[in-house]
């Protein structure tokens, strides 16, 4: 009977943790970025990949040292030309919404990110119908595991650590 108590105890804690972290969320007042890919051929993949690297390098560039959303929107707000620009160079079409933009969830090491409608910016390739990539711009994760290679426990650790720096 002790060992069942015992068990039990260890499941709840378990459970808890896993609990834990889906309520590590990103707040309410952050900025996602999103590429939609036009299919899910490898070129389009790739296409999706290189327009991601070379916008977010701009973005970031921009916003790096934005101290809060309120200066991060306007400063995106103020370079989507910029980003146009970047866009115009591949010869596709494309779409860029800034604004408000349907996610589905998605869990990423560890953290929940529920589906809905969040402030995004939503770089559309094409007919829109591949895998897409996306990141939260602000508070600035998109770069944290790509610079790092972090595992999940360290990746839920720093993306806690800079979402309570932004709350």
């Amino acid at each position: 009977m002790k060992k069942v108590i015992i068990g039990l105890f260890i499941l709840m804690v378990i459970l808890v943790g896993i609990n834990e972290k889906e309520n590590i969320l990103i707040p309410d007042n952050a900025i996602r970025f999103r590429v939609i890919a036009n299919s899910d051929t490898k070129e389009d993949q790739k296409l999706k990949i290189d327009i991601k690297n070379n916008v977010e390098k701009e973005l970031y560039n921009l916003i790096g040292n934005a101290k809060n959303i309120e200066e991060a929107r306007k400063i995106i707000s103020n370079n989507l030309n910029k980003v146009d620009s970047i866009l115009k160079t591949y010869g596709v079409d494309y779409d860029i919404s800034y604004g408000n933009n349907y996610f589905p969830k998605k869990t990423y090491k560890g953290i929940s990110y529920d589906a809905g409608n969040y402030e995004s910016l939503v770089i559309t390739i094409g007919e829109g119908l591949g895998k897409n990539w996306w990141c939260v711009l602000f508070p600035p994760l998109c770069l944290l595991d790509e610079q790092n290679n972090l595992d999940n426990v360290e990746y839920e650790l720093y993306a806690t650590k800079i979402i309570n720096k932004f709350k």
